[in-house]
């Protein structure tokens, strides 16, 4: 049964505009689903290729093998080919074999070589990955690529998300224009470092492999990395992007590129956080005053990530002790009596103690609303951070008490 789709979930997918140079596919092979596509396919004529993946000490076969292909700068054909329902995770050698032979069954079928493969996997830990149900589903996704197949691709990458995930943006310069596409995946296990997501972001823009890197990760810590749905960090993160160079439009110089490209990522990380697994609210917190942008993440994500702020959130309890309670356990500098705490424009708390003006009724009005801002003031620097989360609900223990059932 199709899940229900988020209450905080856009109107409808986006029209996302073609990128010059790239074509994808979408296939049902069955790796774990039955009835819905689970594997899709973007082949990239001529791009230089980006990204940023999970840190974490138990990451998958294909995130080690993507990473070990970033020390490619040149441009040159490349493809994307990914699949839902299995991560391939804490499969061990296995996992490294199946990468190889999902990168070889590609490598045959598009004429390209296995190390312009690069592939990812989400679903399920700990079990083998069915790889051949992916290869022999290449032949007819190399048939079946379509400039305008990217809509389907974002359905083929779902695993427990609700919705399809697009966003986009087109940068006028004085060369001509730029477009920027992207899709991505995920719903839980969603904490920086980046999150149980899979994205891809497609542009026809022209720039060198390391200004595209260096561009990638600036914008991932300002989006990717500032949000947060239940605190746990996945075993298959990544973020790929593609630069094809199509429009002929050299963006070196023009910060509007990176503005353009950061602009992406955070639509398409919001859209995450809407999708939170349960969440029924979105929540963005922002901290000033901090001693400087280091604590004020710390803080900022010590709220976001804290189990008591959000089933008040999603209880509609406007209970700023539990602000006070991150604050304070967040390891980062804060002085009690400089604190104060806003619920949207209401100031519940200042200079360490409950505002004199404090209204009980006006603040729990305030968290009935579907998206909401908490802010902090620290009043110790200049630092500022924002970051973004969701409500806990039952709705997230009864997705992941049977997931694997």
């Amino acid at each position: 049964m199709a899940p229900k789709i988020s209450p905080l979930a856009p109107a409808r997918f986006p029209d996302l505009p073609v990128i010059g140079g790239v074509r994808f596919a979408s296939a049902a092979a069955g790796v774990r689903y039955s009835g819905r596509t689970d594997v899709m396919l973007a082949v990239l004529d001529d791009a230089v290729v980006a990204g940023t993946f999970t840190r974490s000490a138990t990451r998958s076969a294909a995130v080690r093998d993507c990473e070990s292909k970033m020390a490619q700068t040149d441009s040159r054909p490349a493809a994307f080919l990914v699949n839902s329902g299995n991560s391939n995770a804490f499969t061990g050698r296995r996992g490294e074999e199946a990468v190889q032979a999902i990168c070889h069954a590609a490598s045959e079928a598009l004429g390209l070589p296995a190390k312009r493969i690069f592939t990812s996997s989400t679903g399920v830990i700990g079990e083998p990955l069915p790889w051949e149900k992916v290869a022999q589903a290449v032949p007819a996704l190399r048939d079946a690529l379509d400039p305008n197949g990217i809509d389907a691709a974002a359905k083929a990458i779902m695993t427990t998300d609700t919705f399809p995930k697009g966003a986009s943006a087109e940068v006028v310069l004085p060369g001509g224009t730029v477009r920027i596409a992207g899709i991505a995946k995920g719903s839980g296990m969603i904490a920086p470092d980046m999150a149980t997501m899979l994205v891809y972001v497609f542009t026809d823009a022209r720039l060198d492999q390391a200004e595209l890197q260096a561009i990638t990760s600036s914008a991932c810590d300002r989006t990717f990395n500032r949000i947060t749905v239940d605190s746990d960090t996945s075993t298959s993160d990544t973020l790929l992007v593609a630069a094809t160079s199509a429009s002929g439009v050299d963006v070196a110089g023009h910060p509007e590129f990176a503005q353009a490209l950061e602009k992406v990522f955070l639509d398409l990380a919001l859209q995450v956080v809407r999708d939170g697994e349960g969440a029924q609210k979105l929540v963005e917190v922002r901290i000033t005053g901090a001693a400087d942008e280091t604590d004020a993440h710390l803080v900022g994500m010590a709220i976001a990530n804290s189990p008591l702020v959000k089933t008040a959130v999603a209880g509609e309890d406007a209970n700023w002790g539990r602000i006070v309670m991150a604050v304070g356990k967040s390891g980062a500098q804060a002085d009690r009596d400089r604190l104060s705490i806003r619920f949207g424009d209401i100031t519940v708390a200042k200079d360490g103690f409950r505002a004199p003006d404090y209204s009980e009724e006006a603040a729990s009005a305030y968290m009935k609303r579907s998206e909401l801002v908490i802010g902090v003031d620290l009043g110790l620097g200049s630092g500022e951070a924002t970051v973004w989360t969701c409500d806990l609900t039952h709705g997230y223990i009864d997705i992941n008490a049977d997931y694997r059932s």
